[in-house]
């Protein structure tokens, strides 16, 4: 229990020291956009309330994508502040998505307060997260030094990327879950892979690229955030049936009642047998699930192995990170720090 508790502190400490660098250049980037926008943008990011007031119980989110551009630079050799516009650059595209996904999916709370959506109102959401991205994107172009160029193509390309997995997300959620068509779980990992594991991924290779690393080393940093953003997707399917929603923020049994396909229910079903085949004749055709039917599902998905399964997932990708860590040449601080910081993602709760 010691151990948890020191490696929870440590990493803490890492995500506070490169929060405390970005900061203020984040603040200086949403400050930037237009007063209504950026207020927006200032509730999303948990620093003010509805009523534009600063909020100190709003929360930040654990702020690991901008943490992993200043380490993604201090592991190639690089001072942490060369990286500073690329982790203001991955920071308001995260909020960006989350914006437009909460949109898309219905989702009415974020970290325990109204989604900016139901806050503001759908249109003004959607404005919100155009202005972060259009920011983001101006952000890096005009970083200093000359990285600046690289470094917005590395952002175009996962941006790109990003909008695919969004796109096989939605369209999953109309296949059927068995028979012709069904989403498999390479298909989940593709889409996991893309609408997760690129953020993650283009962290850390822009905080290499403004380091001014060689694409060899940028590449095993980016290799290594997209699998942690696999194991990232992971933990958060088995957070959307089996985590607290006093801690997550989120309703339980989202997911399973939109009929989101999740890593846990497409294990479960590639099992086979009797008991996957009656999950299968409660899941189809796809519906909207009560309460009731959704803790059924839950329970079943349970029993078949489904959340055995996806906590295995969730390490073999960490596993995977961390090889392609070990198999750069990278300063060894940098890489314990990012070290902390995989772990801590496979042993969030929210």
């Amino acid at each position: 229990m010691r151990h948890d508790v020191d490696h929870d502190a440590a990493s803490a400490r890492v995500l506070e020291r490169c929060r405390q660098l970005v900061r203020p250049a984040l603040v200086e980037a949403v400050g930037s956009l237009h007063p209504w926008t950026g207020e927006m943008a200032a509730y999303a990011l948990g620093w003010s309330d509805m009523a534009g007031t600063p909020d100190p119980g709003g929360s930040e989110g654990k702020g690991v994508r901008q943490a992993f551009a200043v380490l993604g630079a201090e592991a190639v050799g690089a001072d942490g502040a060369e990286a500073v516009p690329g982790a203001v650059a991955v920071e308001l595209v995260h909020t960006f998505s989350l914006l437009h996904d909460d949109i898309m999916d219905g989702d009415a709370l974020r970290r325990q307060r109204p989604a900016v959506w139901k806050a503001y109102g759908t249109g003004p959401a959607v404005l919100a997260g155009d202005a972060l991205l259009a920011r983001a994107v101006t952000t890096l172009a005009e970083a200093p030094g000359r990285h600046a160029a690289s470094a917005v193509r590395c952002l175009g390309r996962t941006l790109n990327i990003l909008v695919s997995g969004q796109a096989q997300d939605l369209r999953f959620e109309h296949h059927s879950w068995c028979g012709p068509g069904a989403v498999g779980l390479d298909q989940y990992r593709s889409m996991a892979e893309h609408k997760t594991g690129a953020l993650l991924g283009c962290a850390l290779a822009l905080g290499a690229v403004l380091g001014g690393a060689p694409d060899r080393t940028m590449n095993a940093l980016e290799r290594a955030g997209r699998h942690l953003g696999l194991a990232f997707q992971a933990v958060d399917d088995m957070l959307g049936i089996w985590g607290d929603p006093a801690v997550t923020g989120k309703p339980v049994y989202a997911d399973l009642r939109r009929g989101k396909k999740t890593y846990p229910v497409l294990a479960a079903l590639a099992g086979g047998g009797r008991a996957a085949h009656e999950l299968a004749a409660m899941l189809d055709p796809p519906r909207l699930l009560d309460h009731e039917a959704a803790a059924q599902v839950a329970a079943l998905v349970e029993e078949l192995g489904g959340r055995t399964a996806t906590r295995d997932e969730a390490r073999r990708h960490l596993d995977t990170a961390r090889r392609a860590l070990r198999d750069a040449s990278l300063t060894p601080s940098a890489v314990q720090h990012l070290d902390m910081l995989f772990t801590h993602v496979l042993d969030r709760t929210r």
